[in-house]
């Protein structure tokens, strides 16, 4: 779903299947026991009450057309804009979250996409991982799909920090479908861009018709394997059980293969896109188009992430331990590096005691759980903050509740205090709030540079 546009043939899509047929189960059916001799590492169920957003603790929701800092219509040329809003993005109340892109009057598309928080799932050393999806495409067809682009999918960790490190990071496309066909791609991205062992912007794809019934209107299982534990490691791809795609460690070469393998692993995506490279590509011209139908949804029953083999990968876990009990006073010090999730900075010693955040950059982010605001009466907010940041190089310091996608409470712009340890107390305003809620700190530039380090944060009434 990154940074490409891309033809893939669709004749394999429509053969005659060999083989026994999987047949799709009930729509709202739980989340499976791990298959055996798989230890599952996380997974979300979707079990939310109907017209909720997902797990704020599990994903961080999208919005607009692009990245803060990134290429923009997310780099595929799709023309939605992604949203938090419950019309495009909810549990339905039956066991599945569903992405809805929806047409204005106007014309304009919105739908959404999701991210885990998570970026460290990885496969064990001399083991396997295994990213596996329930999921049923919109079930809509023909010139009244045109433009649809679902997909289920990960990315590799750097691109957090780097909007344009792709594709050397890696991606790997579990389950992509366009305009409707009655197909699965699955693809993986590496290297440079153009060309590369991965043959970019197209990628290493390959694709099938679903088993048993179509993809479109039925629930199919869709699931990816990195394994390490032969020799050359392989990518494999499946749809209800039954390999469809592989690329070996040899294919790819190095330095491309450790540059896609070497890092501290991926996160998982879900969206429906509109538009863009891949379905006008396919379609032979631009989409979506006046005949395409907007209001059919992406049914997500279930994710799951399984390790087998060579130990588990363990979640990344803050270097402080957050407070016994889990709750924090807005109105002490919430010092940086106890955070309880984060992304893209990294902790080490402050000049004037105790640890900071660092490099910190456009697109980062920490979260606070259980932040107490008691009755409220806020009045502002406080960080204690430093820079060393280049001349003309800045950016805002802001204050966002539970979810990093809301609109910020509060913020504060810096720029150079004299040096990455020379400290300064700087106050924002922010909105009253009143109750327990998740804080972050998220940070935005219009320079891709490090621009501020961040020592504490503290709410005063």
């Amino acid at each position: 779903m990154t940074l490409r546009t891309r033809l893939l043939a669709v004749a394999a899509a429509t053969v005659a299947l060999a083989g026994s047929a999987a047949m799709a189960v009930a729509a709202n059916a739980a989340l499976p026991p791990p298959p055996s001799g798989w230890t599952q590492v996380w997974a979300d169920d979707f079990t939310g009450a109907a017209g909720t957003l997902p797990s704020g603790s599990n994903w961080i929701i999208d919005t607009g057309t692009s990245y803060p800092g990134g290429p923009p219509q997310w780099g595929t040329g799709e023309i939605q804009t992604y949203t938090n809003s419950t019309s495009n993005l909810a549990h339905d109340g039956s066991g599945n979250l569903r992405i809805t892109p929806l047409r204005s009057g106007s014309g304009q598309w919105t739908s959404a996409r999701i991210e885990t928080q998570r970026t460290d799932f990885k496969a064990p050393a001399n083991g396997v991982l295994r990213i596996e999806g329930r999921i049923q495409m919109p079930n809509v067809t023909g010139n009244a799909a045109l433009g649809y682009w679902p997909a289920f999918w990960a990315l590799g960790a750097p691109y957090r920090n780097d909007r344009y490190s792709w594709p050397a990071i890696g991606e790997y496309d579990i389950m992509e479908n366009v305009n409707g066909i009655n197909a699965v791609w699955g693809v993986l991205h590496c290297g440079v861009n153009p060309g590369g062992p991965c043959n970019e912007t197209n990628g290493i794809g390959a694709n099938r018709a679903c088993p048993g019934s179509t993809c479109q209107g039925n629930f199919h299982t869709y699931a990816f394997e990195w394994d390490r534990s032969v020799s050359p490691n392989q990518l494999r791809w499946y749809v209800d059980g039954q390999q469809f795609h592989a690329v070996n460690q040899n294919q790819i070469g190095e330095p491309h293969w450790t540059n896609m393998t070497g890092h501290a692993g991926y996160h998982i995506l879900l969206n429906v896109a509109m538009g863009g490279g891949f379905p006008n590509g396919v379609a032979g011209f631009g989409t979506p188009t006046s005949a395409t139908v907007p209001g059919h949804p992406m049914l997500v029953d279930y994710v799951a992430v399984y390790t087998r083999g060579g130990g588990t990968t363990p979640p990344t876990t803050p270097p402080t331990t957050p407070p016994t009990g889990g709750v924090r006073d807005a109105y002490a010090q919430i010092q940086a590096e106890s955070f309880n999730a984060q992304s893209g900075v990294i902790v080490e010693t402050a000049s004037e005691g105790g640890q900071n955040i660092g490099a910190v950059r456009t697109g980062d982010w920490v979260q606070f759980n259980n932040v107490e605001f008691g009755s409220g009466g806020v009045r502002d907010f406080v960080a204690r903050v430093a820079s060393g940041a280049g001349a003309g190089v800045s950016g805002l310091v802001e204050v966002r509740i539970d979810n990093r996608g809301n609109a910020p409470i509060g913020s504060f712009a810096i720029g150079n205090t004299g040096g990455w340890q020379s400290w300064r107390s700087v106050p924002g305003n922010v909105s009253n709030v009143s109750g327990r809620h998740t804080v972050f700190l998220t940070f935005t530039s219009g320079q891709p540079n490090d621009f501020v380090n961040v020592n504490w944060i503290q709410f005063r009434r």
